[in-house]
């Protein structure tokens, strides 16, 4: 019905019918990709498609799309994934830290922002370190992949994994110095 370049033409005049068209066309698929990443949690698969869906209309004019229309929609839904997995995994890592403390509500509510506030500044720095840093750091601390497994699907020799990992996380220490300063800072009050 329409071709590539008329869908981001008319999407960018906001054409409800097209965003609608693609809608239908990506959504299952989208949420089925979701999935993939995110096992058994169809809900959340749904939520991140559709804030995605939501994202492209609400930026519609002025978004610059250099792959295919699917390419962009299947990078956006990984991204929204690995931010659900990043969140998931600083809320696990709350709540057993809050059921180490017990019922000390002040504590938590501090321990809470600073958890929030580092989530924060972890995303930031993640997203402004260089893809492929930010790829081999995530693949193997998020994922939980090994470097064998990180240079095969990549492409790249095992010592390139390990540098990549290393300048990644030299860059969050750099990143997160002044995070870390005032947490310590914290601690010995």
């Amino acid at each position: 019905m329409y071709d590539e370049a008329q869908i981001l033409d008319q999407l960018k005049e906001g054409n409800e019918d097209v965003f609608l068209f693609v809608f239908r066309r990506y959504y299952k698929d989208l949420v089925l990709f979701a999935g993939t990443i995110l096992s058994n949690r169809r809900d959340i698969c749904e939520d991140i498609v559709q804030d995605v869906f939501l994202d492209l209309w609400n930026r519609r004019s002025s978004i610059s799309i250099k792959t295919s229309l699917k390419g962009f929609l299947l990078q956006s839904v990984r991204n929204g994934c690995l931010d659900e997995l990043r969140h998931g995994k600083v809320v696990r890592a709350h709540v057993d830290y809050v059921s180490f403390l017990g019922n000390d509500t002040d504590s938590l509510t501090e321990q809470y922002i600073l958890y929030s506030d580092l989530e924060s500044r972890l995303k930031e720095g993640l997203s402004a370190m260089p893809e492929e840093y930010r790829q081999a750091f995530e693949l193997n601390r998020i994922y939980g992949l090994k470097y064998k497994e990180i240079s095969a699907g990549l492409h790249v020799s095992e010592r390139t994994i390990e540098e990549r990992i290393g300048k990644a996380l030299k860059f969050l220490r750099h990143y997160l110095r002044d995070f870390f300063l005032w947490i310590s800072f914290l601690l010995y009050l």
